[in-house]
């Protein structure tokens, strides 16, 4: 897989990521577990949402 997720995307998905799931454990729902998608992404750089658009937010 080819890294298409540049510093700042994979650290603003981090953070909406850790939020997603703070709030689910703060509201004691199970919705907090969609946060793993956002830090799962971060994690490893790589969006299959971009892929079907041809997006990039790497520098050149």
């Amino acid at each position: 897989m080819k890294k298409n997720m540049g510093q700042v995307d994979r650290i603003a998905r981090a953070v909406a990521g850790s939020c997603i799931i703070a709030a689910g454990v703060y509201f004691q729902s199970l919705w907090g577990i969609i946060g793993i998608v956002p830090l799962f992404t971060a994690a490893i750089g790589w969006c299959p949402a971009y892929v079907p658009f041809g997006l990039s937010s790497c520098k050149k």
